[in-house]
């Protein structure tokens, strides 16, 4: 190759990386990508206007400066919100979608009814739903290890009956009962054999009694 051939060479190189660099500066320092529009999804019971309060994206900066990671970190923290992504979609969309957290039980205190999710997570006190259960339980919370084996229980039971379910009532990790709204009771014991619990409780409900132990799915017992 001769010295004239690799001069062209090089400057051809030199040319493209100007080109890159130069459009690297205008993606990143003018309005060409600059943030239009926030779209929120996902929301039902958190207020859009809490949502974009914490976003903080500045008005006019480039879609390729943003921290997605940041920003999505501070939607999470609101309390009634489980998850959080954040999408640049290109040219000038930003894409929020929320996961709430949603109730699974609540428990009564001097300040309110406390809601809990699927997660054992304290996250609002308000007025439970309409068809949440109660909790009931000796020291209720989120670091209750009785607390989170009453959610782990609520959360494995068949849609069916769990629709039926009033109440939880938690003695220990492994004496958990289910009161039902027409006055029948579910000895459900513990969260372990959950899915084999939930095998055999719709069949053994259709038979006549007051209380159902499925504590043991291997001797199931009507009374």
């Amino acid at each position: 190759m001769t010295s004239l051939s690799a001069r062209r060479i090089l400057l051809g190189v030199a040319a493209v990386v100007v080109v890159l660099l130069v459009a690297a500066a205008v993606a990143l320092f003018t309005p060409v990508l600059a943030v239009r529009t926030v779209s929120i999804e996902g929301l039902v019971a958190v207020p859009q206007s809490q949502v974009r309060d914490v976003l903080k994206v500045p008005d006019g900066v480039s879609m390729l400066r943003l921290n997605t990671d940041a920003i999505a970190e501070r939607v999470a923290a609101i309390p009634r919100v489980r998850s959080a992504r954040v999408q640049r979609v290109f040219p000038s969309t930003v894409r929020v979608s929320v996961v709430e957290r949603t109730p699974v039980l609540y428990f009564d205190s001097p300040q309110g009814a406390h809601l809990l999710d699927a997660d054992g997570v304290e996250f609002a006190i308000q007025p439970p739903p309409p068809g949440v259960p109660k909790l009931t339980t000796k020291h209720p919370g989120g670091s209750d290890p009785v607390t989170r084996a009453a959610v782990a229980v609520a959360t494995t039971l068949p849609p069916g009956l769990r629709v039926q379910v009033g109440e939880v009532v938690a003695r220990s990790v492994s004496d958990i009962a289910l009161n039902l709204r027409d006055g029948r009771t579910v000895l459900w014991g513990g969260s372990d054999d959950s899915a084999r619990k939930a095998a055999v409780v719709g069949p053994v409900l259709t038979r006549p009694g007051q209380v159902y132990d499925v504590s043991s799915p291997d001797l199931v017992t009507v009374r």
